[in-house]
């Protein structure tokens, strides 16, 4: 090499570990004062928009910066989760969703603004939610078994609500009707509460519910719960079946809550952003509010919510292949 090649050398390997070392200053100084916005892709009140709001105050603390929650709902979620997609990989914009716009919407639509494994650094996996199916307090069927010979005795007999097409209750809705091949019409609302409410008024048969949507009206004697999507009984409706002992197998679903950051955000970010969740998920006021919530906090690695988001996605594809599934049952 020339004494010329040589200087080029120098001066170029002396400028890029400027560059790694500015960079890595600039990272180890995050987050500089600046505040968070962490997004939720749906409408406030919700079990996603509680969990958010609750998480960003305990972050504050951790990270000695403002976190604000920002609500961006629309089209099941995935207006949100695209803005987070898009923004830039410097960690002040955080995404709290769910397994709906990240394992079961990308099936449907095809023009999706966003890549839901490449769009995306996994940060944790919060929690995961049970769900329960449900009937009005005064409808003739007593168990599952009661609604399933309904549904196969006539097609047009029973109908199922849901939070909105394309979600998690959507897809229990036609997987049971894929497993039982009962008839059963799909009636899609802006939400869960709504659905239930008419789940109560009659207007609809059934639904499978989020365990703290369904549970307080479940007490009150509004709705009967015909069985859960948990592997075991739950201890706050212990005489309620499984869907297995109900007399439906391989039906244990469970909806998670999960926290990303754009694609490219540097990686001591995402562990630290993973540390400060994990402490605060083993918080006496976590542990409360997930008590409320009727959630099993999880935890762990990226990871861990990286494999989940995955292994669902793929599980779910297959679902929707074999029941011919649209977003306009």
């Amino acid at each position: 090499m020339t004494p010329l090649a040589k200087n080029i050398a120098r001066i170029t390997c002396a400028g890029l570990a400027f560059i790694s070392a500015t960079t890595a200053m600039a990272e180890s100084t995050w987050p500089k004062g600046e505040p968070i916005n962490y997004v939720v892709p749906y409408p406030p009140g919700g079990t996603t928009d509680i969990l958010g709001r609750n998480i960003a105050k305990l972050l504050v603390d951790s990270l000695g910066t403002n976190v604000v929650v920002e609500n961006k709902a629309g089209a099941t979620g995935t207006i949100g989760s695209g803005y987070v997609a898009r923004a830039k990989p410097d960690g002040y914009t955080m995404l709290g969703t769910s397994i709906g716009p990240q394992s079961i919407v990308p099936h449907f639509l095809h023009k999706l603004p966003y890549d839901p494994d490449k769009g995306f650094e996994p940060v944790i996996l919060v929690g995961t939610i049970p769900h329960v199916l449900v009937v009005n307090a005064d409808s003739p069927y007593k168990t599952l078994a009661q609604l399933i010979a309904a549904g196969k005795a006539d097609p047009k007999a029973l109908s199922y609500a849901s939070g909105g097409a394309g979600t998690v209750l959507h897809m229990q809705g036609e997987l049971l009707k894929l497993k039982t091949g009962i008839g059963a019409i799909h009636i899609p609302y802006k939400g869960d509460t709504p659905a239930i409410q008419d789940v109560m008024g009659g207007q609809v048969t059934f639904m499978f519910a989020p365990i703290a949507a369904a549970f307080p009206q479940i007490q009150a004697g509004r709705l009967r719960a015909l069985a859960v999507t948990s592997s075991e009984r739950l201890g706050n409706l212990k005489d309620v079946p499984t869907m297995k002992e109900a007399g439906v197998s391989d039906f244990v679903i469970e909806q998670w809550q999960g926290i990303y950051v754009p694609a490219g955000t540097p990686e001591n970010i995402v562990m630290r952003l993973n540390h400060a969740i994990n402490d605060i998920l083993k918080t006496p006021k976590m542990i409360d509010l997930a008590d409320k919530l009727k959630i099993t906090l999880a935890g762990g690695t990226p990871e861990d919510l990286g494999n989940r988001q995955r292994n669902d996605f793929e599980q779910w594809g297959k679902l929707i292949a074999a029941a011919k599934i649209h977003l306009n049952n």
